[in-house]
């Protein structure tokens, strides 16, 4: 794929699947603009691209934050004049804790973060899709499995992520006239920080503490690179890229 002049964003970029990501976006000839809350996460990031660091947009961004994701985009326009591809990748959970035990806050971070964030750069990518020339571009939001089948203890992020998918959806069906496309990319189990716990045992839904494979997570990387490679007339909807052995199926 010949990428050249493409830009992308990837919000969450400072770690994990974002960083992956966005790597693997800027090593097939994407300009990429890197957003996270720590600026010096994103340097990192686009240090580790090498030469194609040259193509890489750290900016520190609150997702959740109107005016934060508005001055983000101001400075993607402003460098690149237009945006082929968001990934909306920016998530955090809350405590593992009984639903009656969380708090308000808790909960509130979750959802600012995975819900309102995701939307907050959705809107604002339509809006420049529209009007830039061509016009058009793609969307991929990051969903989960857990939003299928929670995990205990999970229901803000769980909560969320199963409100994605409605999003996808929405926002699927009201760009077809602006030849915006949206797919979304459930994963489950990608080795990086956040799953590092599961080499120790998490907790399933009999009550039991069990360790649970993980995969790659060059693979995820790889699966949302295709997903931006197509031209806009085709679409991957929905795809589910998992550890082939975790707990899913049947799970609980």
């Amino acid at each position: 794929m010949d990428a050249t002049g493409k830009v992308a964003l990837v919000t969450g970029a400072g770690s994990g699947i974002g960083r992956h990501t966005a790597l693997a976006l800027l090593s097939e000839g994407y300009s990429v603009a890197l957003a996270g809350r720590r600026l010096d996460a994103l340097t990192d990031t686009a240090l580790l691209a090498g030469e194609a660091a040259r193509r890489a947009l750290p900016v520190a961004t609150d997702v959740s934050d109107a005016d934060s994701v508005t001055a983000l985009f101001a400075k993607i326009e402003a460098a690149f004049g237009r945006l082929d591809v968001l990934f909306n990748n920016a998530g955090i959970g809350a405590p593992p804790v009984p639903i009656e035990e969380l708090t308000v806050a808790q909960w509130q971070a979750v959802v600012d973060v995975n819900l309102t964030g995701a939307f907050l750069c959705t809107q604002a990518a339509v809006r420049l899709m529209k009007k830039q020339s061509p016009m058009g571009g793609r969307i991929i939001n990051n969903g989960s499995i857990s939003a299928i089948a929670p995990r205990p203890n999970s229901a803000p992020y769980t909560a969320t992520k199963h409100a994605i998918t409605g999003l996808t959806k929405s926002t699927s069906l009201d760009g077809r006239a602006y030849n915006i496309a949206c797919g979304q990319i459930d994963i489950g189990n990608a080795a990086t920080e956040m799953t590092a716990r599961m080499a120790k045992g998490v907790p399933q839904a009999d009550g039991s503490t069990a360790v649970e494979p993980t995969m790659d997570v060059q693979h995820v990387a790889r699966a949302v690179v295709y997903m931006a490679s197509l031209p806009l007339d085709a679409n991957v909807q929905f795809m589910t890229v998992m550890a082939t052995k975790m707990p899913l199926v049947g799970r609980g």
